[in-house]
């Protein structure tokens, strides 16, 4: 390979760390936050400044969650993909914290995630190019917080550098490619070929081309001096191998049993709330609900073009349609069914959505002429907060969540969640059973047909119950949700003194 001399990670023996700036003064410890995703920031907004918006999923509102709650502990700079195409800045001023890394294979995308894996992976490679031989050297971070598979070979890098890193772990998506290829894109990982995950581990870094394949979710569990999962139920079932791969549960069980591995649940951000969300006509508190959703309902059915019709049962879809995970396709398999045996309630089911899926409920809608029953719109913010406001059920039937915030989002909101009990679904949601008043929504075991059609019947035996005791669970469900940030933030707050116990001292 050429070019090594200018590699960060080509330094010398006798100093293979980035050196800190000389400071005689106590600073705070400095966090770069590395993410393909980010849904803006207030605390990169400052000043007039622009922070992008670039979301595809979850991740998004997580990101932004944890850059704007740790900004207040920490000095938290953050890299992200230059997707100028779905988050223009046009010359507007952005925060010295905001890195928008250059590469065009994200510069021209229409959105986030490309269909073609050949497109991801270039992708994802020359972001991490962009990070370590760029935003690395130029933040000279304390500490690299890296989230999910697109970063997930950066943790490698940064221990040779000598800089503690956390590898957050949102997701099960994965890639596996040669070092040939990883050079290809311009990442020069010679240095720390020995911290990455192989398939069959080479004796020496020149034989790494023969049969040999990288395993980038592996490497990042491998690599970096601590993980989290973002539930416990999540990393429970990926050491035990009930979900993800052998080779992922070996090396997170190895990183679990050296205390460096933990579930922290993710929280959703404070701006989902009905009592103060401008997306919403009519905001609500839990007292206040019937009425407030009533008229969000009216609201949702008018901007989806379906029939207007305050007493119907709505049930929204807030997630990525993806068949590998989000259980879409057990839905599509049912969907005319459902809408059929409850077509005198008028049943409706509300997608705003984007994903593989999208063509096949937009194909069931148009071809039964249910388009005043289905209505399937692709992703906006706004009209997603209003699913919820809107709702009174929200479907999220995963074969494996890493955590969920739609869930939580929508307990939020008064809308019920209808749950597959896996990771942190089964954290929670729990089952209402009947008048107990117990429970937060409804939750089936086996992930099929079967037990999806099973929980939504459970949902509509819960929407026929006499209106104030329907209203009074509601009711009860809004007040006890206590999916609150602190407990959150404090986590990772702990891991990062626990990476860097000397953060705050003279430098």
């Amino acid at each position: 390979m050429s070019g090594h001399a200018a590699s960060p990670l080509t330094a010398s023996s006798e100093s293979k760390t980035i050196p800190a700036a000389p400071n005689r003064r106590k600073r705070r410890l400095k966090v770069l936050v590395v993410t393909p995703e980010l849904n803006g920031s207030t605390a990169l907004s400052k000043g007039g400044r622009i922070a992008p918006q670039v979301k595809a999923g979850g991740l998004a509102d997580m990101a932004t969650f944890l850059v704007d709650e740790l900004s207040r502990e920490v000095d938290v700079h953050v890299a992200l993909p230059d997707f100028r195409r779905l988050a223009p800045i046009d010359g507007r001023k952005t925060s010295h914290r905001l890195h928008l890394c250059k590469g065009s294979e994200f510069t021209r995308r229409g959105r986030v995630y490309a269909d073609e894996r050949a497109s991801e992976l270039r992708a994802a490679l020359a972001f991490q190019r962009e990070i370590v031989h760029n935003v690395i050297p130029r933040v000279r971070p304390d500490i690299i917080h890296c989230n999910d598979w697109m970063t997930a070979l950066v943790p490698a890098a940064a221990r040779m550098m000598g800089i503690p890193s956390l590898f957050s772990l949102h997701g099960l998506r994965n890639e596996w490619c040669t070092l040939a290829e990883v050079e290809d894109r311009g990442l020069d990982l010679e240095p720390c070929w020995q911290n990455l995950f192989f398939s069959h581990y080479p004796k020496e870094y020149y034989e790494r081309n023969r049969g040999t394949s990288l395993n980038f979710l592996a490497t990042a569990v491998h690599a970096s001096d601590y993980v989290n999962t973002v539930s416990e139920g999540f990393l429970k079932e990926l050491v035990a191998g009930q979900v993800g791969t052998p080779e992922i549960s070996g090396v997170l069980r190895q990183k679990l049993e050296s205390g460096r591995a933990s579930g922290i649940l993710n929280a959703p951000c404070a701006s989902y709330s009905p009592v103060t969300d401008p997306a919403l006509p009519v905001t609500y508190d839990a007292a206040g609900h019937r009425a407030g959703k009533r008229e969000n309902k009216l609201a949702l059915q008018q901007a989806t073009g379906l029939e207007l019709d305050p007493e119907a049962p709505v049930f929204f879809w807030p997630s990525r349609l993806d068949p590998h995970q989000k259980g879409c396709q057990i839905l599509a398999e049912i969907l005319y069914r459902v809408v059929s045996d409850y077509w005198g309630l008028g049943a409706q089911f509300v997608f705003v959505a984007d994903g593989p899926f999208y063509r096949h409920f937009r194909h069931i809608a148009e071809f039964h002429g249910l388009e005043h029953r289905i209505a399937v719109t692709p992703f906006k913010e706004g009209l997603s907060r209003l699913g919820y406001a809107g709702s009174d059920f929200c479907l999220m039937p995963s074969s494996f969540e890493p955590c969920g915030l739609a869930q939580m989002i929508a307990l939020r909101y008064g809308s019920l969640p209808i749950v597959h009990r896996t990771g942190g679904l089964a954290d929670t949601v729990r089952h209402i059973h009947g008048t107990s008043h117990v429970g937060n929504g409804f939750v089936f075991e086996h992930h099929d047909t079967k037990g999806l059609r099973w929980a939504i019947d459970e949902a509509i035996r819960f929407f026929l119950l006499p209106e104030h005791q329907r209203a009074r669970d509601v009711s009860r469900v809004m007040r006890e949700n206590t999916f609150s940030s602190g407990p959150t933030v404090q986590k990772y707050l702990e891991i990062y003194q626990t990476l860097c116990p000397r953060a705050g001292d003279v430098r």
